[in-house]
């Protein structure tokens, strides 16, 4: 589903090297929502714009996430009214992808459980499923999905639930949801408290990292060529990977600088950007010049005397005249390939104090740039 890597210079995969923008070798862009087209009430600066190029280039869109708590149409309406233009058809969500498994095991018509809100109860419905509250209704299985409006009571409903033995589908599995005010509990963290109480665990989960969600938004668009993005490692990243699909990741939402220079290959993505703009332009792969790692004007090195990382970032001269996200970007991309050189190699990377300082202050500077 989508070309094959090109790794990059140095005989390592990392960083897939386009020398056109994503948007003319993609079809379909398959749009994490929280963290990466808008974060709480507001878009991601930029993405309404973005995501408007992509229509008019031919690349359609689809908005997949793993938060459960609303339906599509409501979403679709939430980015419309962030003038983001959407219809309900673009939005794949993890309740739709949950009831399918759950339909999957039940026979049409059957009591399922609701753990969550609106978003799980009409996902069920649309499977010809029957939600109930109780676990005293009979339900055959329990559907579990985040809601803010996420009671003592359901989860309560839901202990007794599985005392029986039904079978239990997640939604999700994301410890942590990104908000307007920080990062707050998300599902997996209720899926744990239940998994403490009752000793068991999920026997299904239809968000990402695994593949049920990621594969209906495939399948519903029809999808030849298609691209994930997001800004998560552990979800967007992982999950693109276990299908086998081409990753975006953006640094608008959950992952920070620290998080992706200590990544894991099974979390390292096939591009870099610092948001979904990066889907416009071109990506340069990073390339080993001497001791270091080279993309753009940024050169990042480092010393492997000593069994942690210490970075040497040199820029041109002519650095300031970049543009500042695409100078950033190049920076991220040779900072990455440094890091995880050295974690390949088996040395273990020390990212305290000041090797994030030189890092973050060097992005931080890149980006004013051109601001």
């Amino acid at each position: 589903m989508g070309p094959k890597a090109s790794p990059a210079t140095g005989e390592r995969p990392w960083l897939r090297a386009s020398s056109t923008p994503l948007a003319q070798i993609h079809d379909v862009a398959l749009l994490d929502l929280d963290g990466t087209v808008y974060v709480g009430p507001d878009a991601v600066p930029g993405a309404p714009v973005v995501v408007e190029a992509l229509r008019r280039g031919g690349v359609r869109p689809a908005f997949v996430t793993n938060n459960a708590s609303r339906t599509p149409e409501a979403v679709a309406a939430h980015l419309t009214s962030l003038g983001i233009a959407c219809i309900a058809d673009e939005v794949v969500t993890s309740a739709q992808a949950g009831a399918s498994l759950v339909a999957g095991r039940v026979p049409p018509g059957s009591p399922v459980l609701v753990i969550g809100g609106v978003g799980v109860r009409e996902a069920l419905r649309e499977v010809g499923l029957e939600p109930v509250d109780r676990a005293d209704e009979e339900p055959v299985a329990l559907l579990q999905g985040w809601t803010p409006e996420l009671s003592w009571g359901q989860l309560a409903e839901g202990a007794y639930a599985l005392a029986t033995g039904l079978p239990w589908v997640a939604t999700n599995t994301d410890l942590t949801i990104p908000t307007g005010r920080g990062i707050a509990p998300g599902n997996g963290s209720f899926v744990g408290l239940l998994v403490g109480v009752t000793g068991r665990r999920p026997d299904a989960v239809a968000g990402k990292p695994r593949p049920p969600l990621l594969e209906q938004a495939v399948s519903r668009m029809s999808a030849v060529r298609p691209v994930v993005v997001g800004d998560r490692l552990d979800t967007d990243i992982e999950g693109a990977a276990a299908v086998g699909l081409p990753s975006l990741l953006v640094l608008s939402g959950v992952t920070d600088v620290k998080a992706l220079l200590t990544a894991q290959a099974a979390h390292r993505p096939t591009y870099l950007a610092s948001d979904i703009s990066g889907l416009l332009r071109p990506h340069p792969a990073p390339v080993r010049v001497g001791g270091g790692w080279q993309c753009g004007r940024w050169t990042v090195s480092s010393r492997r005397e000593t069994r942690d990382l210490h970075f040497a970032i040199a820029d041109d001269a002519a650095y300031p005249r970049q543009a500042g996200t695409e100078a950033a970007d190049d920076l991220l991309r040779a900072a990455s390939a440094a890091a995880w050189s050295l974690t390949d190699d088996g040395y273990q990377v020390d990212l305290t104090a000041s090797v994030l300082e030189v890092v973050e202050g060097a992005l931080a500077r890149a980006r004013a740039a051109g601001s």
